[in-house]
């Protein structure tokens, strides 16, 4: 008996291709093809091959903004990470107070990325921020503005206070999920807290974990509009990150071919790297199934 296949929830589906084609295929082939040709301007263009590739490839500013764009993530997720497991072991686990938490946590995730540099960009000053006049006033040489390590330490630390929540929560909501039964087959084998977390809530917090993980790293590899606002990139290019050096490149000096080429490899460093986690989680859950 042949059955009659309706075709037409296709055309339920063509309205989100449509939507991804301009919000992201075809900008990207605009990329591309910017990427791979030359312009005297008058819109004329001719081809240039994979000399802007070349020129990127052998450019000591990609390399150095490289340098310390994966300093910057690394730094972040050395701190978040386990921060944010800390906090989330040290949450209260049901009740009003549970509830509270949840609340307080969630509420920088709710600020806008520009307004949290604003709010870091007053926080830190000398003459009228909070934390930069008490530092200043208990002798402590802070400036952000002109100082190396204080412009750092200061997107360090927004970025911690802006973005561990989001790990907390995660790592939270992992733990929630662990049945009662094995913290009460810990208790009975008089387990230490240590080997509580070691072998039931770690192990039960790693696909989470991971999510957090590849999220944060996307997110601090990519960011821009935080370090933007509060330094500008400087002082000299101490903060100029990926992002940051892309876009003065493209806008700043309207070095399009460059700019495309470095965004193009941009885009396949973070994909490559979000590759692997994703080929990480997928073992761990196989892991976990079997």
């Amino acid at each position: 008996m042949n059955k009659t296949v309706n075709q037409k929830a296709w055309f339920l589906v063509l309205p989100v291709l449509v939507l991804v084609a301009f919000s992201a295929v075809i900008p990207l082939m605009t990329v591309v093809n910017y990427s791979v040709q030359d312009t005297f301007g008058n819109n004329v263009f001719f081809w240039n091959g994979i000399m802007w590739f070349e020129e990127m490839l052998n450019s000591d500013r990609m390399w150095n903004a490289l340098g310390r764009q994966a300093v910057f993530s690394a730094i972040i997720l050395a701190i978040e990470v386990p921060l944010g497991v800390f906090v989330a072991l040290n949450m209260p686990k049901k009740g009003f107070w549970a509830s509270f938490c949840l609340v307080v946590m969630s509420l920088p995730l709710l600020i806008p990325w520009n307004v949290v540099g604003t709010i870091w960009q007053i926080f830190g000053r000398v003459d009228i921020g909070l934390l930069g006049y008490t530092l200043d006033a208990i002798g402590i040489n802070y400036n952000y503005t002109q100082g190396y390590y204080a412009a750092w330490t200061t997107v360090i630390v927004m970025d911690v206070w802006h973005w561990t929540s989001l790990v907390a929560l995660l790592a939270y909501a992992g733990l929630q999920s662990i049945p009662d039964a094995y913290y009460q087959a810990a208790k009975i084998d008089q387990a230490s807290r240590w080997a509580v977390f070691r072998y039931i809530e770690l192990p039960k917090m790693l696909g989470v974990l991971m999510i957090a993980i590849l999220l944060r790293f996307m997110d601090s590899f990519m960011i821009y509009t935080e370090p933007f606002v509060v330094t500008g990139g400087g002082p000299g290019n101490a903060t100029t990150f990926l992002s940051i050096d892309l876009v003065k490149m493209a806008l700043g000096q309207f070095d399009l071919g460059p700019a495309a080429a470095f965004s193009i490899m941009y885009f396949l460093v973070i994909l490559a790297i979000s590759w692997v986690f994703y080929t990480v989680m997928t073992n761990l859950d196989k892991r976990d199934a079997g």
